[in-house]
């Protein structure tokens, strides 16, 4: 069995596949599989045996909907079986319509969003560079390879991924950009003419033009890959969409849909396959395929070896590792800071003071911010922990530039490889061109916080672009992702903190403006973590309930004590922080019970963002006080008081809605 019959081999699963499914995309997977079949048999480094092996390779198939190329890899490699490959797209299977990580066994990433996988490939480049300089050790150093189609190319975060790669210098990286040039619209010049191998140049790129269908070229351009260069690469395959098929090479209409049953046989027949055959894989095929098995698994071994006497012999080397993989993130954080109960502080510098105060703590933690890092407040830990750059690979700091999209793919990358714990941090209302990352990060449950500052139209004279309204609902509809808006700097500690230890995405949206410190005892303060709690009022049945979040929660106690003297209900007027939804919905619910007294008929949400949603705690017949137009550009003091963020006009409003 030679190359060209093993992947003809390969091809006819992918057929079969989307053949079965009578759904699927057939053409991209042909023309791309002669490099993706040298690339796992010869290339690529992992352990047949161990699918999670830290040492290896990372692969990305950022063109997502080729998933059956992957798959039929993985099968060979014996990591799926012949019912999984039956079962393409089918409910429960383990070969989903597009990649899912948390599904099948070797996929490094979720993707089918074209453009993310490749950026995404970007972060686990990084990351490996990092963990091989803070770690002090070869043994980290690892390649990421991804494959990209036009589609990908097309996608703005994949320049926008290519020109941060470059910049950083990631010779890691190689990207191959499988040039069939036809998508399923039709040929790709109708809307493209760009002259790509100028462009990635441009960008500090190796460009490498090849035929993708020579092995000979394929091989070249992967061995020139294996030599420092200083620079990343890019491998251009000229492909032929559909290579192989007995009528329809070269055709678009292969993109996304299977071949006709006739166009099936007359290939496998042109391959001198049997058409009879559910999985068309014979013993000479698998045995030519693995052939390179004994090395990579000797190579796995070694490295396991190798990794095992570091650790019994460098105590520094142990320690270090113990904190990157083995610990538990709380116990490495040192006491809650105490800050000052007489000096107000926004919750944006809270954070940033933690961050500061926690580097030394949590050598795991890296991230940066889209060019606002003195509004951010992540400034002092870039000072303090140094810029990942080409030249200082130990710097936990990423100056992303104006690249929100970029930024949060490259951090779930960064997730998914292991070791480290990423935040980025840009404006709540940019977190919409970070929504599409943002949402592929909740789905592979990647642990990336996300730092999300100037949190309402309190931002002020930036005007109504600047002042997010609709962002936090918008977030929370997003399944998996943890809204959190605290309400002081204690709060945001407790959350951080929460968010730190927990494996799942999280957004901390945090005030521009200074807020009072909430005086309650610590013990008290802790219910922060069940997402709801009582911070003011008795124990009695409540009146009035007042739920808010972030800085409305100290607009709320306000109007309580207010109510109070009014209404004559001292003790019965209760104001919840609801910090966030996503935990407290998690709760018992005896706990919910507790915090929402169903047997109170007076429910009043206050926030500033639009109040869809809040029918759920308030009820239908609850006064919702919120922001449910586009802000504008004044003074935060006079925009208060316009929207009708006051005491004075909340109290209006209250006894217009409750009348006594």
């Amino acid at each position: 069995m030679d190359d060209i019959r093993v992947v003809n081999h390969l091809k006819a699963m992918v057929i079969n596949g989307v053949h079965w499914a009578q759904s699927g995309h057939p053409g991209g997977a042909m023309s791309s599989m002669d490099f993706a079949y040298i690339l796992y048999r010869e290339y690529l480094r992992f352990d047949p045996k161990d699918s999670t092996w830290f040492g290896r390779d990372r692969f990305i198939l950022s063109a997502g909907h080729e998933s059956m190329l992957l798959y039929s890899l993985l099968y060979a490699i014996g990591w799926l079986k012949k019912e999984d490959l039956k079962g393409f797209r089918s409910l429960g299977s383990k070969t989903p319509g597009h990649p899912e990580n948390h599904v099948t066994k070797g996929v490094e990433c979720t993707t089918g969003p074209l453009g993310q996988g490749a950026a995404m490939s970007v972060g686990m480049a990084i990351a490996s560079e990092h963990l091989s300089s803070a770690l002090r050790s070869k043994l980290f150093s690892s390649k990421t390879y991804a494959l990209l189609g036009d589609g990908c190319m097309q996608e703005e975060v994949t320049m926008g991924a290519a020109s941060l790669a470059g910049h950083l210098g990631l010779e890691n990286l190689v990207w191959y950009y499988d040039q069939n040039e036809q998508q399923i619209s039709g040929s790709i010049h109708r809307c493209n003419s760009c002259d790509f191998k100028k462009l990635f140049e441009s960008f500090s790129w190796n460009v490498i033009e090849i035929n993708g269908h020579n092995h000979d070229e394929i091989r070249r351009a992967l061995n020139f890959t294996r030599e420092a260069s200083g620079k990343p690469t890019l491998i251009i395959g000229h492909t032929v969409m559909a290579k192989g098929a007995a009528t329809q090479e070269g055709s678009h209409q292969t993109h996304g849909a299977p071949l006709s049953s006739e166009e099936r046989l007359e290939s496998f027949k042109n391959w001198g396959i049997s058409s009879e055959e559910d999985i068309p894989w014979p013993k000479s095929a698998e045995e030519h395929f693995k052939s390179f098995f004994p090395k990579k698994t000797k190579e796995a071994k070694e490295w396991k070896t190798l990794l095992d006497e570091k650790l019994l012999k460098d105590s520094e080397f142990h320690a270090d590792y113990e904190k990157y993989f083995l610990s538990n993130v709380e116990t490495l954080l040192p006491e809650p800071i105490q800050f000052p109960k007489e000096k107000n502080i926004a919750t944006r510098n809270a954070f940033g003071d933690l961050l500061e105060k926690w580097a030394f703590f949590l050598p795991q933690l890296v991230g940066g911010s889209a060019d606002l890092e003195p509004s951010n407040m992540t400034e002092v830990f870039a000072k303090k922990v140094g810029d990942f750059t080409k030249t200082e690979r130990g710097g936990r700091n990423f100056a992303f530039g104006v690249r929100e999209f970029t930024m949060s793919c490259v951090s779930n990358g960064i997730s998914l490889y292991g070791g480290l714990i990423p935040f980025d941090a840009t404006f709540l209302t940019f977190s919409d061109y970070s929504r599409a990352a943002l949402r592929l990060g909740a789905i592979q449950k990647a642990h990336v916080i996300h730092e999300f500052t100037h949190d309402s139209f309190y931002v002020g004279e930036d005007g109504p672009t600047h002042q997010p309204i609709e962002h936090l609902m918008s977030l929370r509809s997003i399944p998996g992702l943890y809204i959190l808006r605290p309400a002081d700097a204690r709060e945001t500690e407790v959350l951080f903190r929460k968010a730190l230890s927990m494996k799942a995405p999280s957004c901390l949206c945090l005030s521009r403006q200074k807020l009072p410190i909430l005086d309650v005892p610590a013990a008290q303060l802790e219910e922060t973590k069940k997402g709801a709690w009582v911070v003011f009022g008795g124990e009695e049945s409540a009146h009035f309930i007042l739920f808010a979040t972030g800085a409305e929660v100290h607009l709320a106690i306000q109007v309580a004590r207010e109510l109070e003297k009014i209404k004559n209900k001292k003790g019965k007027i209760k104001v919840v922080s609801l910090s966030c939804w996503e935990f407290f919905c998690e709760q018992s619910l005896q706990y919910q019970n507790k915090i929402l007294e169903a047997s109170c008929e007076k429910r009043i949400s206050i926030e500033a963002g639009v109040t869809l949603g809040w029918e759920r705690f308030v009820g239908m017949n609850g006064l919702m006080i919120g922001l449910n137009h586009f802000g504008a550009s004044g003074s935060a003091e006079d925009l208060a008081k316009a929207f009708g963020f006051t005491k004075e006009a909340i109290l209006e409003k209250i006894e217009k809605h409750f009348p006594s």
